[in-house]
């Protein structure tokens, strides 16, 4: 897509989320947008950096590795954030490379990811996944389990647990779809409640935005609203 669509439509994005953020009587600013750049290329990224955006999302390691070294002139600037599911096998490559883990649902991945964070780089952030819809084909922790989860990552040394992911089914309406987000907003307040240090609720998307940021999302991951569809052939 020409640099001049991207930008029209982070613009068009950003004044959806002020929108929103309105109509919930909160600052937009409370609203951090991360462009979801999976299956497209570099030049894409590139595109919407120079109209501002600096927080970018991928879901595929290898795609997102080689596009975070072909944009490496831009890497003290850019905000990488992997929030895909995770594999045992991929999480050095992961520790190695991004800002962000927003799909951490089992011990396991977290500790690795711990293990493998570079001497020297700052904390890991990272996000529990929730799978606040109950789908059997979702990656997630049940709401149940969070609670116990959360305080064995928030203790892991190179990470710094910062909140909640979660990716509801799809739903037709505005209340249909704020009640699974505000069942996320709920886990959250039980864990800060329960003396976890939390800021972030990931959650909303182009579809969306608006039921998430009703219900406080800070985090919103928004693709095919800024670059268009998405050609899965390759």
């Amino acid at each position: 897509m020409s640099s001049s669509h991207v930008a029209r439509h982070l613009e068009e994005v950003r004044q959806r989320i002020a929108k929103a953020a309105a109509d919930a009587s909160r600052d937009a600013s409370s609203v951090t947008l991360l462009a979801v750049s999976k299956t497209f290329p570099a030049e894409d990224v590139r595109a919407a950096f120079n109209a501002g955006q600096r927080a970018f999302g991928e879901n595929y390691v290898q795609e997102a590795v080689a596009k975070i070294a072909g944009l490496a002139d831009l890497r003290s600037e850019i905000e990488w954030h992997f929030i895909g599911p995770l594999q045992s096998n991929k999480t050095k490559v992961v520790s190695e490379n991004f800002d962000w883990v927003h799909s951490v649902d089992r011990l396991k991945i977290a500790e690795r990811l711990n293990e493998q964070r570079p001497d020297g780089s700052p904390r890991l952030n990272v996000c529990l996944q929730i799978n606040v819809s109950g789908e059997d084909s979702k990656s997630g922790i049940a709401p149940d389990d969070a609670l116990a989860l959360a305080h064995q990552i928030a203790a892991l040394p190179r990470l710094h647990l910062r909140g909640l992911m979660a990716i509801p089914e799809p739903a037709a309406t505005l209340d249909e779809q704020r009640a699974p987000h505000r069942r996320l907003r709920e886990i959250m307040d039980t864990l800060r409640a329960d003396g976890l240090e939390l800021d972030t609720l990931s959650m909303g998307m182009s579809a969306d935005i608006e039921a998430a940021i009703l219900e406080g999302a800070t985090m919103v991951r928004i693709g095919t609203a800024i670059f268009g569809a998405r050609d899965y052939s390759h």
